[in-house]
Formats: structure tokens, C-alpha cells, sequence
């Protein structure tokens, strides 16, 4: 009689430590099982909250229905060339491997945005009449795309500038030795392009010896209306 006493408190000190191991576990789970909910929570909001979308050539904003999204850079001295962008397709860049010194163009077919071709002419060391001849050759209603690298300057002469200017550009009359230039044109526009960006080739402000900083544009060209 004297060893019941002490074996029944064993027997409920060891139930009583085997029920309070079993709830903590159970406590245990439910905590990981909350703090994993609670992290993948914040792991889908953070994504949420990074992600980007993403846009034609990389634009900041999705164009309009129906606009041409287009994104350009102008060389960089006379080391890197131009790269445009049209469409969310590279259709210009020195990885292509058709781009060079002088006037860098591409040019897209003003009702589908369907490209047409590209064309590199250099103005500082050939002669300016294959360009004059291209310019003129041009279809009502062609998009240009065009930006300088390292010299697109030294060989135009009025008439190549005037051909220019009618394709909308407000700086070409400008354009100077070094100078670096983007610009999108229509063959057949009314008024001024709204997209046109000229930086001069100034020693005091160059971003690279003897060249000055790249330029960089973006825009949504609309289609040629009827």
C-alpha cells in the first residue's frame, strides 16, 4: 500500500510531462505552419512589388493602339554604335553588326510598321550623294529612324539638309562635326517631328574626349493616317 502513493504520482508526473510534450508539439507546428503562411505572404507581396511590366523595347509606358513603340541611342565617340529599337525588336546595333560611322537609319513602312531596310552612310569620309540619292527615293509615308555615330556631319551639304528638314527635323540644319543626333521622321509630315534630341561637340561639356554624351530616346509613332 505504501508503494501505490508513489507509483501513481509517478504515473501522472510521467502522463502529465508526456501530455504538455505532445500540446507543445502541436503548439510547435501550428507556429511553423503560421510563419511559413506569414513568410510566403510577404515573399508574394514583395514580388508583387518588384515586378515590372514590361513594354515594348523596353519603354517606361505602353504606347496607344496602333502606335509604333520605338527606343534609339546614338553611338557612343567612336566606340559603341547607335541601337534602335522598333517594335521590341533590335533592328540596329553594334551586336547586329550593321552599324557605323556616320548616319545610322532604319526605315518602317508608315501604315504596318513593317521594316523596309536599314542604311549606314558615311559622312565624314564618303560622298554625300548615295545619301541625297536615298533621301529622295524615299515613299510617301515612310517612318526614318536615324542617329549619328562618332561624324555625321562633315560631308552634308544644303541639299542633304533640306531633305532632312522635310522630314520633320527642327536641328539637322545644326548638325555639326561630332555633334551626336536622334531623330524620327516621316517622309510626307505637315509639321515638325516631335522626336528629335542634339547634343553639340563642345570641349568644356564632352562626357568622352572630343565626343559628348550619348543620347537616348523613346516614343510611340503614330500610324499614317489615310
Amino acid at each position: 500500500m505504501r508503494v501505490a502513493g508513489p507509483v501513481k504520482l509517478g504515473v501522472v508526473i510521467v502522463v502529465s510531462l508526456l501530455m504538455g510534450y505532445l500540446a507543445f508539439q502541436v503548439f510547435e507546428i501550428k507556429i511553423n505552419a503560421n510563419l511559413r503562411s506569414i513568410f510566403a505572404r510577404l515573399q508574394d507581396d514583395q514580388v508583387q512589388i518588384t515586378k515590372t511590366p514590361k513594354y515594348k523595347c523596353g519603354l517606361s509606358k505602353p504606347c496607344p493602339e496602333n502606335h509604333f513603340a520605338f527606343k534609339m541611342a546614338s553611338g557612343a565617340a567612336n566606340v559603341v554604335g547607335p541601337k534602335i529599337c522598333i517594335e521590341d525588336k533590335i533592328v540596329m546595333s553594334g551586336v547586329k553588326n550593321n552599324v557605323g560611322r556616320g548616319m545610322n537609319i532604319a526605315t518602317v513602312n508608315g501604315k504596318t510598321g513593317e521594316l523596309l531596310e536599314t542604311k549606314v552612310f558615311d559622312l565624314w569620309g564618303s560622298d554625300v550623294q548615295p545619301f541625297i540619292d536615298f533621301l529622295k527615293a524615299l515613299k510617301d509615308g515612310t517612318i526614318v529612324f536615324m542617329a549619328t555615330s562618332d561624324d555625321a556631319a562633315t560631308k552634308l551639304n544644303d541639299l542633304a539638309r533640306q531633305l532632312v528638314s522635310e522630314l520633320g527635323s527642327s536641328s539637322i540644319s545644326k548638325l555639326s562635326f561630332r555633334d551626336n543626333w536622334v531623330f524620327v521622321g516621316a517622309k510626307g509630315i505637315q509639321t515638325k517631328s516631335p522626336f528629335e534630341q542634339h547634343v553639340k561637340n563642345n570641349k568644356n561639356t564632352n562626357k568622352y574626349e572630343g565626343w559628348p554624351e550619348v543620347l537616348e530616346m523613346e516614343g510611340c509613332v503614330p500610324p499614317k493616317k489615310e
